[in-house]
């Protein structure tokens, strides 16, 4: 006698958390949805982390400028 592994809940839509996204709009349920989290990322609501110091990207720019210099 096996067991049937159990089956996991649809997932939702993680804007409006209602009706289970839609296979062209995943993993949102609309394009509504889809919108409202474009906004946000431009909105500056959503950020990736990271461990860059202030100032690390001018330093990287110099190091490579002066290793491989334009003529």
């Amino acid at each position: 006698m096996t067991k049937k592994p159990a089956r996991r809940p649809a997932p939702l839509c993680p804007i409006c958390g209602k009706n289970p996204p839609t296979h062209d709009m995943r993993p949102f349920c609309s394009k509504h949805c889809a919108d409202v989290d474009l906004g946000r990322w431009f909105g500056g609501r959503y950020g990736v982390a990271s461990e860059d110091q202030e100032g690390a990207a001018e330093a990287t720019l110099q190091e490579i400028s002066r290793r491989f210099p334009i003529s």
